[in-house]
Parts: C-alpha cells; sequence; structure tokens
C-alpha cells in the first residue's frame, strides 16, 4: 500500500461510512469525500448507492487508530489505548506493559512513530 495521505476530513468520512449510513442519504463529509475514496478502494459503491467500508478501508482506519495510539503514549505514558490497538502494537515491540498498568511507547515505537511524522502523516 502506498502511503497516502488522508485529511481528517476524509478519515471522518471512513468513520461515518464504518458506523453504517442510515436512510438514504449520505453526509456531506461522505459526499464530498466518496469519489476519492472510492477510487482508492476504500470505500465500496454498490449500484443501488450503498456505500460500504472495504477491508483496505478497515486497515486504513485502524492504522490511524495505532498512530493516534502512539501519539498519545509518547505524550502520556500510560494513556489510555483501545485493546486491540495494544494487542497489535505490543506484538510488534511498538509497546511495553507498564508495572503500574497501561503502557509505555518503547524505543523502535517512537523510532516508527517518528519515522510516521516525518513522512507528514
Amino acid at each position: 500500500m502506498k502511503n497516502e495521505k488522508f485529511t481528517q476530513d476524509e478519515y471522518d468520512a471512513l468513520d461515518e461510512v464504518k458506523r453504517g449510513i442510515k436512510g438514504d442519504r449520505v453526509s456531506a463529509c461522505v459526499g464530498r469525500n466518496s469519489k476519492r475514496l472510492s477510487g482508492l478502494k476504500l470505500i465500496s459503491i454498490a449500484r443501488n448507492g450503498r456505500i460500504t467500508l472495504t477491508d483496505k478501508g478497515e486497515q486504513t482506519i485502524f492504522l490511524r487508530r495505532c498512530v493516534l495510539a502512539l501519539r498519545a503514549l509518547a505524550e502520556q505514558p500510560g494513556a489510555a489505548i483501545d485493546a486491540d490497538v495494544a494487542l497489535f502494537l505490543g506484538k510488534k515491540s511498538h509497546i511495553l506493559e507498564r508495572a503500574e498498568g497501561g503502557f509505555d511507547i518503547s524505543d523502535k515505537g517512537r523510532e516508527s512513530l517518528a519515522d510516521i511524522l516525518s513522512q507528514g502523516h
């Protein structure tokens, strides 16, 4: 996967599609971003107009959550992070469990975060 850069508005649209679109009309946020997100194969638009998140879209949201968790832990060790994100980052040795509970970002995690931030994400 190329290093695509997404705006907060595009991430908001992905989150909205993940939660499920109620009714027949999409929000302005999803409407503004649907063409690009569909072109990048992050969302799928069926013939009947139904919009769903693709596996690639799910992965994009998850990776974003991982980066946000690393940022939070870099700023505040022990910050609350989601269990699925903690499991993934722990397997990758990006975070370490703290004796007092919660997690710290590891040196490997700091290097990865610095690399991500240097790319403008």
